[in-house]
C-alpha cells in the first residue's frame, strides 16, 4: 500500500463514515479496485475508522463532556444525560452481541464485492423509505430505551459491508419518531464503543505491520480523522433540511453499476 493510496482511503472512509453510503463498502469497493493492496486482518479499516472516532469526538466534545461529568453532578440537566448515558449502554450491547456473535461472517463478507453491492441498494431503500415515511409534524426529541435497542440492533447488521452504520441507524430512530438531529447526534456517539470495541480485536495484528507501512497507517488515519469532520457538519446541515433521500440515489447508482461490473 502506497502513502498515497493510504490517503485516498483515509478521505473515502471519513467522508463514507458519516455521509450515509457506508464506509466499510466503500472501502471494500476501492481495496478491490487498488489491487494491490494488503493489511493484516481488517487492521488498517479498524485504523481509518478509529480516525473517524475522534473526529466524533472533536466534533461532540460537549455533548461528551456534559455526559462524562453528570456522572457526579446532580443538577436536572445531569440527569438528562446520565439517562442519555444508560441509552448509550442499552444499544451497545446488541451491537457487541451481534458483533462477538458473527465476526467471522462479517469479516469473510469484506472479500465479496458483489455482496457489498447488493447492500448499497438496501442502504438506498432505507433512506428513501425512512425520509418519506417519517412523521415530521410529531416527531420526537425525548429517546426511549426500546429505540436505544433497536438502534443497536440494527449497528450491529450493519457491520455487513454496503450496509451504512449512520445511515441506517438514523433511518430506523426516524421511523421510530424520532427527530432527525436527534438521531443523528445518538447514530454518532453510539458508534465510539462500537469501533473502540473493535479496534480492540484488532490490536494483535499490530505486529504484523510491515515498519514501511506503519507512515501510510498513520496518513490515512489523519486523513479519515480531517475529512471526518468537515462531514459531520455536512450531514448535520443536511438532515436539518431534511435531504437524507439524496444519497439513496447515490447508493443505488453506486450499487447498481457495481452489480454490472462484478456479476
Amino acid at each position: 500500500m502506497s502513502f498515497l493510496d493510504a490517503i485516498l482511503l483515509g478521505i473515502l472512509q471519513g467522508a463514507s463514515e458519516f455521509l450515509p453510503v457506508s464506509s466499510s463498502g466503500h472501502l471494500v469497493l476501492a481495496q478491490h479496485l487498488l489491487g494491490d493492496f494488503k493489511q493484516p486482518g481488517v487492521l488498517f479499516d479498524v485504523l481509518l475508522h478509529i480516525g473517524s472516532m475522534v473526529a466524533v469526538t472533536i466534533y461532540f466534545w460537549r455533548d461528551l463532556g456534559g455526559l462524562i461529568s453528570s456522572l457526579w453532578r446532580r443538577d436536572e440537566t445531569a440527569k438528562q444525560q446520565r439517562f442519555m448515558v444508560w441509552l448509550l449502554f442499552a444499544g451497545s450491547v446488541p451491537t457487541a452481541v451481534i458483533g462477538l456473535l458473527f465476526k467471522d461472517f462479517f469479516v469473510g463478507l469484506f472479500e465479496r464485492p458483489d455482496i457489498v453491492c447488493i447492500m448499497l441498494l438496501v442502504t438506498g431503500s432505507l433512506l428513501w423509505l425512512a425520509e418519506r415515511l417519517r412523521n415530521r409534524e410529531h416527531s420526537r426529541k425525548k429517546m426511549t430505551f426500546m429505540d436505544a435497542i433497536v438502534v443497536g440492533a440494527v449497528q450491529g447488521c450493519a457491520i455487513i459491508p454496503g450496509i451504512s452504520r449512520s445511515g441506517s441507524t438514523i433511518a430506523a430512530l426516524l421511523l421510530r419518531g424520532v427527530d432527525g438531529e436527534t438521531a443523528a447526534r445518538f447514530s454518532f456517539l453510539l458508534a465510539l464503543p462500537a469501533v473502540f470495541g473493535a479496534a480492540l480485536l484488532s490490536v494483535k495484528d499490530l505486529d504484523a505491520i510491515a515498519a514501511g507501512s506503519v507512515f501510510p497507517y498513520i496518513a490515512g488515519t489523519v486523513a479519515s480523522l480531517v475529512t471526518g469532520v468537515l462531514c459531520i457538519h455536512l450531514l448535520m446541515g443536511i438532515i436539518r433540511r431534511q435531504r437524507l433521500h439524496w444519497f439513496a440515489f447515490y447508493c443505488w447508482f453506486v450499487g447498481g453499476l457495481g452489480i454490472i461490473y462484478f456479476l
